[in-house]
Parts: structure tokens; sequence; C-alpha cells
């Protein structure tokens, strides 16, 4: 692996932690006490799980439908963590990640058509990510939206700065960002009235209420499992650590799987947590609360000044942290596909400008951060397609091809995935959905 130095010749932090993997693999070190080594991919990735449309789609789920949609967000959340960790071992095991490998193995119309897919999902992704931070920004230090916006940009850009010092700086921040969120809706949780009997019951037990619950059940799973986060894990595992032979790669896949289980867990609770505030709040009294701004200001009466601002809080953290991991995958798609890198500036400005767009129409952000994440649900098979098809075949994978059962579950969520939007798609054409009321 390179190894990456400052101005001075000193290793920097991405060196000590590559040559402390290479210890643990080595067998010159302890893997118990050593595991953090290994932590950064899934938990760059999982931002993609609790970024601003992940806001948008859960606080309407909460706020018309109760705890009725719990379910909904626990089974797109295993559903995301089986994809992760394909992905994070199609990585490991090949040295490529997913674009990569579409582009040597299909044909050149497939995939340029892949790539616009994924382009267009992208901008999706970006619309959401980029809107939620400046909405927090603009409505916690009362700003205009458009400047809440520049706060957003620039602050983006600063963080996608520090790529140039390797992967460990930045798996660093995005982590205390992470930590940031989950330590809100921590406190969230302390302050809101929730029933944990129906909380309970709604995670377990499988409902959908009417049309209008199954449109913003499509939009969570859109807003779960993300298009890009697919993507993007296998690119953060592809060159982390080179695996020198078998067992090698067999360690780094422990250590992966473990970390997505752990990291994806934490970004299921805090979606959880955020459909129970959302209920707690605002279901019993305020069901047609559905904007972020609205939200945060009938939160402020009902819960105090204190729970709305740590609500922005954590979607300020929310909105920069998906941003920066927003353009990682871009970039990281645009040069698999087609093998042609922008600037950074460059692909943050043209990212931005859809978000620009929808503001100076006059748009409501939440609604586009809604309808970003149904976007995001259509473009969502091609990759997750694409992972079971590469990592189901043996002359590929060698020993660490798919079993029956990972093949049948990965095949089974992605027609399920398939299925939603076949009916959300019928429901949009005003089609009746047979036993479901329209909402």
């Amino acid at each position: 692996m390179e190894t990456v130095s400052d101005l001075t010749g000193r290793y920097t932090l991405t060196d000590r932690t590559a040559a402390g993997i290479r210890e643990v693999l080595g067998g010159r070190r302890s893997p118990l006490r050593s595991f953090l080594l290994f932590v950064g991919p899934a938990v760059i990735v999982s931002i993609a799980y609790m970024d601003p449309g992940n806001y948008a789609t859960n606080i309407q789920a909460g706020a018309r439908f109760g705890y009725a949609l719990l379910w909904v967000v626990l089974a797109a959340n295993i559903v995301a963590m089986l994809f992760q960790a394909l992905s994070a071992k199609l990585g490991i095991v090949t040295g490529r990640n997913l674009a990569e490998m579409c582009r040597a193995h299909y044909a050149p119309p497939v995939v340029i058509a892949m790539w616009v897919i994924s382009e267009v999902a992208a901008m999706a992704t970006d619309l959401a990510e980029f809107l939620g931070g400046a909405v927090g920004l603009a409505l916690l230090f009362h700003l205009p939206l458009l400047a809440g916006m520049a706060v957003t940009a620039a602050a983006t850009y600063g963080a996608l700065l520090f790529e140039r010092h390797g992967f460990r700086p930045m798996e660093l921040i995005i982590g205390a960002l992470v930590g940031v969120i989950g330590l809100c809706y921590l406190l969230e949780m302390f302050v809101a009235p929730v029933a944990w009997g129906a909380a309970a019951r709604g995670t377990v037990l499988p409902s959908l209420p009417n049309g209008a619950a199954l449109a913003i059940a499509v939009g969570i799973v859109g807003a779960t499992v993300m298009p890009h986060a697919v993507y993007l894990h296998s690119g953060l595992t592809q060159g982390r650590s080179q695996p020198r032979d078998q067992r090698e790669r067999r360690a780094l896949l422990r250590f992966s799987n473990l970390e997505v289980i752990i990291a994806l867990t934490v970004a299921g609770l805090i979606n959880m947590a955020m459909v129970v505030m959302a209920s707690a709040a605002f279901h019993a009294g305020h069901p047609e609360v559905a904007e972020i701004e609205t939200a945060y200001h009938t939160l402020t009466p009902l819960l105090g000044a204190g729970a709305a601002a740590v609500f922005l809080i954590s979607l300020i953290a929310s909105g920069l942290s998906s941003s920066v991991v927003g353009t990682m995958a871009g970039q990281m798609i645009m040069q698999g596909f087609v093998g042609f890198r922008i600037p950074v500036w460059v692909r943050r400005l043209v990212t931005m400008l859809p978000a620009f767009g929808v503001v100076g129409l006059g748009v409501d952000p939440t609604r586009a951060l809604v309808l970003s994440q149904v976007v995001l649900s259509f473009a969502l098979p091609v990759p997750m397609i694409a992972l079971v098809l590469f990592t189901r075949r043996r002359d590929i994978m060698g020993a660490f091809a798919n079993s029956r059962l990972t093949n049948l579950a990965a095949i089974a969520a992605t027609g399920v995935v398939l299925a939603l939007n076949a009916v959300l798609l019928a429901q949009s054409f005003g089609l009746p959905i047979p036993g479901l009321p329209p909402g």
C-alpha cells in the first residue's frame, strides 16, 4: 500500500494506521486490542443512512403514521447491512470497486447507461444532503437559506481537503460527526414522551395504513439503502490494506463484517429514533407536520428550545458529513465507470447546482428531499443487481463467492425493492393498489 507522508517526511496518521493493520494481519499484534484500526469504511458509508433525506422521510413517517412504519426502517437497515457487507467484500477480495468491475465486465453501452443512472442518483443524493445542511444552518443561526447553502458549500469543501492526507483523517472526521448525530438523538429520547409499547409493536408488526404510507415507505427504503453507498464501500476497502494471501483476506473480511454490523446498527437506531421522536412529538396533535422547518418551529413549544436546537445541530452534522461522503462517492463512481476524474471543487460545484435551482424556483426543500429519496429508490436496483452478480461468481471471488443462502437473501431483497418501485409507479399514475386504501 502507498504511504502518505507529510512535508517533513514523517509518517502520517494514515501510515500509522496501515502499519498497525499490517502488524495485526501478520500476527504481531493482538486483533482484539486493535479492532479500531479496521474501523472506518463502514462508518463513512453509515452517514448515508442518516443523511437529511432520512430526516425528511422519517419526520413524515412519524408525524402522519406514528410508530406504524418503524418496521420499514428496521427492514431497510437489515437489507443495507447485507449489501454493504457484500460491497466491502468485493473491494477486499478483488482490489477493485463496483464501478470498476462494471467497466471491466460489461459492454460499453451498458456501462454508460449504468454511469448515467448512477450520476442521476448522485445528484439526487447531493440535493438531499446539501439542502439539509443549509436548512439546519439557516434555522439555527437565522440566516437566509442561500447564505446557509454558501456556508455548507465552504465547510464541505474544507473537509474534502483532508482527503489529501490519506484515508484516516476523513474516517475520524466523519466518525466524529456520526457521534454528534447519535448524541443528539440520545438526548431527544430523554425529552420526547415516547410510548415504548407502541414503538415496539410498530417495529415488529408490519402494516401500511394507506397509499400515502406506501410512498413514504419507498422513500425510507431509498433514504436507507443508498446507491452511492453501495458503490463507495467497495472503493473504501479496495486499497485500505493489501492482503497477501487467503488467510489475510479472511481476517479482513471478519473485521469488515463486524464493523458493518456495528456501524449500521448505530445508524439504524438513529433512524428509528428519528421516527420515534417525530411520532412522540407530532402524531397526536400535529400529524400535518411534514417539513423540517415546521418540525423545528413546532418542537420549540412542544419540547422546548433546547430540544429544537439539538434537532438542528444533528441536522447540520448530518448535512455536512453526508455532503462530503456524497462528493467522495461521486468522484469514485465517475472514475470507475468512465476513467475520468475532475477536481473536487468542480465536482462540488456541479452537484450543488440542482440544490440552488430548487431554492431559486421556490420549491419546498423538504418536499424536494422526499422526492429525491424516491428517485434514489428507483436507481437502487442497478448497483444491487450488479453487486449480487459479481459476488456470486467463483471466477471473480474464488473461495469468497456468496453462499447459496446469501445469494437467496440478496436476490429476495433486490426483488422487494423492484416490487416496491413497481407499486409506487402504479400509484403515481393513479392505478388502485389492491388491499391498500388511497392516502
